[in-house]
């Protein structure tokens, strides 16, 4: 056996292992969310046998979380983020890429230092300005996310477009195209890996957010998935079958997803490593 067999059969050991380790948590939700909350303290780690199999939890967790409307409201927001998100941002990546000057590298290091400021730093200003603009339920936290988005998103897309070759979008200004022509029909197809990479980065963080929906929403109409499992939780016990069986119910859009736009996130992250 040679040392590049080898070399590869420890790697794909170490990739197996690293799997396992990954999707244990997963694993360990499912089954808990079939037991009994008896079943659960008396072992977390057991599968559950025909006398102690429950499939309760989940017409339960659904009745208490109001699926659809929690489920609908966490929809809303996280597409129209993303939305603004990707329209912006490309925008403005694509400007800062193509037309140099030394405001548009300074706005770049604004951009990248805006990445370092953690969201508690602002929170306070944050709140009362929204509050002030009366934008304390959805459409405040879409601008919310839109903000604190903004700067890795132009960052990554800047490193995207450019990859792009100038003499395509000089090609198509000498053949007439508009500015918004020349971004729509030759900058954006080029960058799709990117944009589909971004927009996944996008829907999981904001379908997972709990702390800025939790101080943006004031609302019980506007509560989302993460807000509704975190209310499953009762003051004096907590039944760890119900919850697990709410965070399986949120975990399926997010994997239906990244299954469907896998293509575009494993290419981005690829394009990215490779040409920076």
């Amino acid at each position: 056996m040679t040392a590049k067999k080898i070399g590869r059969g420890l790697l794909t050991a170490l990739g197996l292992v690293l799997a396992a380790f990954f999707i244990s948590p997963i694993l360990i939700l499912i089954v808990n969310s079939f037991k009994s909350l008896k079943d659960i303290y008396l072992d977390v780690l057991a599968l559950p046998n025909r006398e102690t199999f429950t499939a309760s939890n989940y017409p339960q967790a659904y009745e208490k979380l109001d699926f659809f409307t929690s489920f609908g409201n966490s929809l809303a927001i996280t597409v129209s983020a993303i939305v603004l998100l990707l329209i912006f941002c490309s925008m403005a990546a694509w400007v800062l890429a193509r037309y140099k000057t030394k405001m548009s590298s300074f706005i770049f290091l604004l951009y990248a230092a805006a990445t370092l400021i953690p969201f508690q730093c602002v929170m306070l200003p944050l709140i009362r300005f929204m509050d002030g603009l009366n934008l304390m339920n959805r459409p405040g936290l879409v601008f919310m996310y839109l903000g604190f988005g903004s700067s890795l998103s132009i960052i990554l897309l800047h490193g995207f477009i450019k990859n792009v070759p100038v003499e395509l979008e000089e090609a198509a200004r000498i053949d007439g195209a508009s500015e918004a022509k020349t971004f729509i029909d030759i900058v954006l197809p080029m960058v799709k890996p990117g944009i589909g990479a971004l927009a996944i980065f996008t829907f999981i963080n904001s379908w997972n957010d709990y702390f800025m929906q939790l101080i943006m929403l004031s609302s019980t109409s506007n509560l989302t998935i993460s807000l509704g499992i975190a209310k499953l939780q009762a003051e004096n016990s907590t039944d760890f079958g119900l919850i697990m069986a709410g965070a399986a119910l949120a975990a399926v859009p997010i994997i239906i997803i990244f299954l469907i736009f896998q293509k575009y996130f494993t290419k981005g992250i690829a394009m990215g490593a490779v040409k920076g």
